[in-house]
């Protein structure tokens, strides 16, 4: 795996994928404001019918302006599962996250999208107070990446990223959908968590080895280094920090890399200890499940000796089940029940295709062999959430 630190990197161009759509659309952002005048659904529930039910996947179409709702099929596995409808949010979404009310958070090219997800109706888009150049698509564009909501409900964090240069997170006031504060944080934050007591963000600053701690009333900051390979070759270098995830009853940073290690990194202290992780290809989105229970994507081989892309299913005491995947995938949600991951097919490169993998955690623990499920859904789907 070190010799991939040689190739020039950052996660690649990936612009265009092998069997996926171009991701080439662009919409127009709204005027100056939080309000968007019309917004575009389809289809959306006729009055008077049910409402999107509870278990509904919403998907983040990094290769179109929509997010696309998803029945996950016959109790939540896959099979006889469908698209729903979709609903128009912003250039190149890619990060999500849902709120007890409904709402839905969306990161776009242009600004934060909210979605009501019930109606499956935008109701706004929210601009980035960040100057971020011309709103574009790919990888590299500049804009909305990772994103969270406060334990409380009351505020959204964005990471945005500023291509050739650091980023920030933005403060959205959820109440008046309005940016009310801006923080400077490292090169492409592409994932944003908050910690347990909603007092500290932290942004995984994917292009400068680093997470950047927030104060959430203050906006000050502070770096902390998380570079297990050290950070030899720079923007150029494969070994670097991409998705986190917070420990819920010690408030620990959990962030995988190459499947070889597991870097826990202590907000209080900044310090980094590592774990063994035995799936040993690149990796990419990560989510815990209710009982501890962490799931960590691989995307696929880097080097020569890397293995193919897979779900690493990995306890609380650190066994590890690795879960073969059908080609390159970006990241992961858990049911509610904590039985079942659905691992978007989106991916940041090439490689990806327009759908989801269904996967049987109660099956892959006790080793059974059932096969993944695979679900036809969105436009290269980054960001999941379960409703």
């Amino acid at each position: 795996m070190l010799a991939a630190a040689a190739v020039l990197a950052g996660c690649t161009t990936g612009t265009t994928g092998t069997t996926g759509a171009s991701g080439t659309t662009e919409a127009a952002p709204d005027a100056p404001g939080t309000t968007a005048a019309a917004p575009k659904t389809s289809p959306a529930p006729a009055q008077g019918t049910a409402r999107t039910p509870r278990g509904t996947l919403l998907v983040a179409d990094f290769g179109s302006d929509t997010v696309t709702f998803v029945d996950p099929g016959r109790d939540g596995s896959g099979r006889g599962g469908k698209a729903i409808g979709s609903v128009e949010v912003g250039t190149a979404p890619y990060g999500l996250v849902v709120g007890e009310d409904g709402r839905a958070w969306v990161a776009t090219a242009e600004g934060v999208a909210v979605v009501d997800t019930q109606r499956r109706t935008r109701l706004a888009l929210v601009p980035y107070e960040t100057e971020t150049g011309p709103v574009t698509t790919g990888e590299y564009r500049g804009g909305g990446m990772g994103i969270a909501l406060a334990p409380d409900g009351r505020h959204v964090y964005v990471g945005v990223n500023v291509p050739d240069g650091n980023g920030t997170v933005e403060v959205i006031d959820t109440a008046s959908r309005e940016v009310t504060g801006t923080a400077p944080v490292g090169r492409r934050p592409f994932d944003v968590d908050v910690s347990p007591d909603g007092r500290e963000v932290y942004a995984t600053d994917h292009d400068s080895f680093d997470v950047t701690a927030v104060d959430a009333r203050t906006l000050k900051t502070r770096r902390m280094e998380v570079a297990p390979y050290g950070t030899e070759g720079g923007l150029g270098s494969w070994l670097k920090p991409h998705y986190a995830v917070v420990r819920p009853q010690d408030g620990k940073l959990l962030l995988p890399f190459e499947g070889e290690r597991l870097a826990v990194l202590d907000p209080r202290t900044g310090e980094v200890a590592i774990e063994r992780m035995t799936a040993n290809t690149h990796q990419h989105g990560a989510a815990l499940a209710p009982d501890g229970t962490l799931l960590v994507v691989g995307t696929g081989p880097i080097g020569s000796d890397d293995e193919d892309p897979s779900l690493t299913v990995r306890t609380p005491d650190g066994e590890e089940r690795i879960v073969p995947l059908d080609g390159p995938h970006e990241d992961v949600a858990v049911s509610e029940d904590g039985r079942t991951a659905y691992v978007t097919g989106g991916f940041t490169r090439d490689g990806y295709w327009n759908g989801i993998t269904v996967v049987d955690l109660e099956d892959v623990k006790s080793d059974g062999k059932s096969e993944p499920v695979r679900l036809e859904a969105g436009n290269r789907p980054l960001g999941i959430a379960v409703l």
